[in-house]
């Protein structure tokens, strides 16, 4: 029990500012670069620093993170993914004008270049009694435990549904558009994952090199499916394929053939090519490849059937994880493929197979090559 000596304080975050509370708190603030108040904060894609601005915790002024104001912020919303920091006061000391106490810290986040972190540990604090109130003289954080394995999850929000007290719903946030190309570190992760896996990589620059790789990578006189891709026909490896004359190619053959009398055929056509030539709708960083299908047409070609499986892959398909690359199909890929089988088909799309590629098994059979540029859903 608390005696005439001990009180516990929930001190604020943003009284710790440099000009406030001296070089500690200063030195502090740029050596964690986490800047300002972070006690409780969740930063993820919305509004990300939305919870350092001042008038969130009774302070007119704007955030001075790390000494930088609004620049703090927008350098740290560039660093992190997200964040989550949780800090559960302890028992302060008062003496007299001045007090000491620690903070039980507990912090979690990935960064932008995909590097992760997980700390526990403690702050150790000294404050003083000011005209205005309790002031920090030094915060020094002491680390107990540090794991950099890389986190497998997304931000999630959860926000009051409804008026009523402890009436909540969650909602997922994407971890990111999706939209944008991922960095070389990235690009370099998940490559070495996939090769790891047994599948051959190749990292190149542009469409161009997508397009001779792939001529270069087919014999002469293949049989070639080209599986349905937005990535195939906005590149022009569609149209080499299937309109050079080089090939055997399947897709015009399918599309001549009666689906009512020459069903079979058309299974065996397409479930056992000499080539299969396609893309995915994601690539995680630990070497997986994500592919969803409405038919699912093309996944026996993928899976096995092919001799020869070429998969061209935009920078924005890579993702950290599984988890992501799921939410990526649901969120991004799911409704760009709606909208074009609605205006080519008159009818929707669905996630209705859905084929995971952890490792290939047979060497040289599965080819990947990864861009640097964004390109298809």
């Amino acid at each position: 029990m608390p005696n005439a000596n001990t009180v516990t304080l929930t001190p604020s975050y943003w009284e710790t500012r440099p000009d406030q509370t001296g070089p500690a708190v200063d030195r502090l603030l740029a050596d964690r670069q986490t800047g300002g108040r972070v006690a409780d904060l969740h930063i993820g894609p919305r509004d990300p620093f939305a919870a350092l601005d001042g008038a969130e915790h009774g302070t007119d002024e704007p955030a001075a993170v790390g000494g930088h104001g609004g620049a703090g912020t927008e350098r740290l919303a560039g660093v992190w993914e997200y964040f989550v920091q949780t800090t559960h006061p302890g028992t302060i000391r008062l003496d007299g004008d001045t007090a000491s106490g620690r903070a039980y810290v507990s912090e979690l986040g990935r960064q932008r270049d995909g590097t992760s972190m997980i700390n526990h540990g403690l702050f150790h604090d000294r404050y003083r009694r000011t005209p205005d109130g309790w002031k920090f003289t030094e915060r020094l954080f002491e680390v107990r435990y540090f794991d950099s394995t890389p986190l497998p999850g997304s931000p999630h929000v959860v926000r009051p549904a409804t008026n009523r007290p402890g009436d909540t719903m969650t909602t997922h946030i994407p971890a990111t558009a999706h939209t944008d190309p991922a960095s070389d570190e990235q690009l370099k992760r998940a490559a070495s994952a996939l090769t790891a896996h047994g599948f051959t990589v190749e990292v190149l620059d542009d469409v161009a090199a997508a397009r001779a790789r792939v001529e270069a990578l087919i014999p002469e006189g293949a049989g070639v499916f080209t599986a349905a891709s937005e990535t195939l026909r906005l590149s022009g490896i569609q149209d080499d394929i299937n309109s050079s004359g080089r090939y055997q190619a399947v897709k015009p053959r399918v599309l001549a053939m009666d689906r009512a009398t020459a069903a079979d055929g058309i299974r065996r056509l397409l479930a056992s090519p000499d080539v299969v030539v396609g893309s995915v709708a994601a690539l995680t960083e630990t070497g997986s490849l994500v592919v969803a299908s409405g038919s699912g047409s093309q996944l026996p070609s993928y899976a096995s059937g092919a001799g020869l499986a070429i998969r061209i892959v935009g920078a924005q398909k890579v993702v950290p994880d599984l988890h992501t690359a799921l939410r990526r199909v649901e969120d991004h890929a799911l409704p760009l493929e709606n909208a074009r089988a609605q205006e080519v088909y008159g009818r929707p799309s669905a996630v209705n197979r859905l084929l995971v590629l952890n490792a290939e098994p047979h060497p040289g059979r599965g080819v990947v090559l990864l861009l640097r540029e964004a390109i298809g859903f």
